[in-house]
């Protein structure tokens, strides 16, 4: 299916005055594994109830395959694709929630135990980057719980408990070794990271103001984008920043588009942000509108849902898609730092809104489903932008041109240090210039013969044949280049950036 980009765009300084306050998380309409070989959602069952969908993406075409249990899935449980075609399920029992691995089995759903996790609430987390391990959070009354719910050693295990209320989650590496959680203590809420291989242990990653409530949406771990939201400039924005940069995030106007369209904010400026500590996207709010007096957009903000793989180290050139929902049905929007402005584009018909995946090669694709493709897969080329390149500037040495007097008594005194040197008979010619004060006297050098014969440009200083003693020719001899004038008098002989030309 085709999806077309509209001309119009949204640049950095149009944007509507205030979007709404993002709604609460829910969960997605299909979940996506980490390298993209397959997907799982949950359908409502004819007879009630709910069952389990595998999609294959791998493939050159998508296919799906139907996961019916014994009994129909109950509302609120969730599912996981894994990397080798399981898919995990988490199902709410008598004050535990039960995990199992679904698979095809001919006619029939295999279905293999997967141990259980005695807690009131327990919700899964984001595909972690290997492709087999599974984490959950468990939230309780001043703390949460970081559990390991497939991939460990002895089925599910409690990794860590975190003080405070933990949400939302995002993978910094494609070690699956990072883990970054949004917290709430008192009242704030600020992202944090949680290094799993060093036991669960707890470091700040934003912090744009000590007042702000600064969320991460969503991490690319090649280039270190972190898209987030933050109410540091004055209401909700989206912005950027760059993991580990000292750099202040961003919040483009471009990103304040709503489906309402595009208005311009009115003027004001914010405080400036607070550094993060440790490995961080230090925070600094941007231009903004101080709000109020404008009526808000339509719809809600947008939301970013995949961000374009494989731009190592070009954060500002990594493409971004959002889904930004308006009266008329979801649009998405496609997005990067460089470009400065936000690009729209007709979402497929039966979109599963919110979802999707970008290949490293530029392609975006984009899920659906309707009565007649059940199972589909728009495919959308949008190729990264080529970055801008300056000109090198290309150092230049500051020189000016050597004089002949000075080659002629540098030629002369490399004829002195060399062993069997002699003098040419003969007188200088008529007019030309004396040596230095304190030097030695250059030699006349032969009229014609050999070319460069007397010729102080090829830096050669020779002797005819027949001047050495006994009347034995002498060999050209190199000046060495110790004794070649290195820099000319009144210059430093530093090289000096003057540009290009």
């Amino acid at each position: 299916m085709t999806a077309c980009v509209l001309e119009t765009a949204v640049d950095d300084d149009t944007a509507p005055a205030r979007p709404p306050a993002p709604a609460p998380a829910e969960a997605p309409a299909l979940t996506i594994a980490a390298d993209g070989s397959y997907a799982a959602r949950l359908l409502p069952d004819p007879d009630g109830g709910l069952f389990a969908e595998r999609w294959t993406l791998g493939g050159p075409e998508p296919y799906a395959v139907r996961l019916p249990g014994v009994r129909p899935e109950e509302p609120g449980s969730e599912v996981l694709p894994l990397a080798d075609g399981r898919v995990l399920i988490r199902r709410r029992l008598e004050g535990r929630h039960a995990l199992a691995l679904l698979y095809p089995a001919g006619p029939v759903t295999g279905e293999q135990p997967a141990g259980s996790v005695g807690r009131e609430r327990l919700r899964l987390l984001p595909p972690a980057p290997d492709g087999v391990t599974a984490y959950a959070l468990a939230p309780g009354e001043r703390s949460t719980e970081l559990w390991r719910v497939h991939g460990g050693p002895a089925g599910p295990e409690r990794v860590t408990e975190i003080p405070g209320r933990c949400s939302g989650g995002a993978w910094l590496d494609r070690d699956g070794h990072l883990l970054a959680l949004d917290r709430t203590v008192d009242g704030r809420t600020k992202t944090i990271t949680v290094h799993l291989r060093h036991g669960g242990e707890t470091s700040p990653l934003l912090r744009i103001t000590e007042d702000s409530d600064d969320r991460l949406l969503l991490a690319d771990p090649d280039s270190g984008l972190l898209l987030l939201r933050s109410n540091a400039p004055g209401h909700d924005r989206l912005g950027w920043g760059v993991l580990g940069s000292a750099r202040p995030a961003r919040f483009p106007g471009a990103l304040l588009y709503g489906a309402g369209g595009p208005a311009r904010p009115p003027g004001g400026t914010c405080a400036e942000g607070a550094s993060a500590d440790g490995t961080r996207a230090d925070g600094g709010a941007g231009r903004a509108g101080s709000g109020g007096g404008a009526a808000a957009a339509a719809g809600t903000a947008p939301v970013p849902f995949a961000v374009q793989p494989g731009q190592t180290l070009l954060p500002e050139h990594c493409g971004v898609a959002l889904r930004i929902d308006g009266p008329d049905g979801p649009r998405v929007g496609v997005w990067r730092p460089s470009e400065g402005r936000l690009r729209l584009l007709t979402a497929p018909r039966g979109w599963l809104a919110g979802t999707g995946l970008w290949t490293a090669e530029g392609e975006l694709r984009l899920p659906y489903a309707t009565a007649d493709v059940p199972c589909g897969l728009a495919r959308v080329p949008l190729p990264a932008t080529a970055p801008l390149l300056r000109p090198a500037r290309v150092p230049r040495m500051a020189f000016r041109m050597i004089s002949r007097r000075d080659l002629r008594a540098a030629a002369a005194r490399a004829s002195d240090t060399l062993p069997g040197a002699g003098t040419s008979p003969g007188a200088p010619p008529a007019g030309a210039a004396g040596p230095p004060p304190g030097e030695p006297a250059p030699p006349t050098g032969g009229g014609g013969g050999a070319p460069g014969a007397g010729d102080p440009s090829t830096g050669l200083s020779w002797e005819r044949a027949g001047s050495a003693p006994g009347g034995t020719p002498s060999v050209p001899r190199p000046v060495p280049l110790r004794e070649m004038p290195t820099a000319c008098p009144g210059t430093s002989g530093r090289v000096h950036d003057r540009g290009p030309g």
